[in-house]
């Protein structure tokens, strides 16, 4: 009988145990998705500054790029008029 009643209380003792680990569980759940979520956003906004920072230098390389070729098109078109001038 003594058995019997331990066995019994043993079980309550678990099944009383096991929902508090769900709610801990549940808890640590919820923590980890709010970590997830907010290092996901952070790391999204740096990777949209870096895109923005790259796609400026490549915009800016560009504009150099062709303010170069501008110039040597008018020098070749100088020495054009020059040579038919002459």
């Amino acid at each position: 009988m003594k058995k019997i009643i331990l066995s019994l209380a043993f079980v309550a003792l678990l099944a009383s145990c096991q929902d508090k680990t769900k709610e801990k569980l549940d808890e640590a759940k919820e923590a980890i998705t709010k970590e997830l979520t907010t290092s996901i956003d952070s790391a999204k906004i740096k990777a949209e500054a870096k895109l923005d920072t790259l796609k400026d230098k490549a915009n800016s390389k560009v504009d150099s790029i062709k303010l170069r070729s501008a110039e040597k098109i008018e020098e070749a078109a100088k020495k054009l008029k020059e040579s038919v001038n002459k």
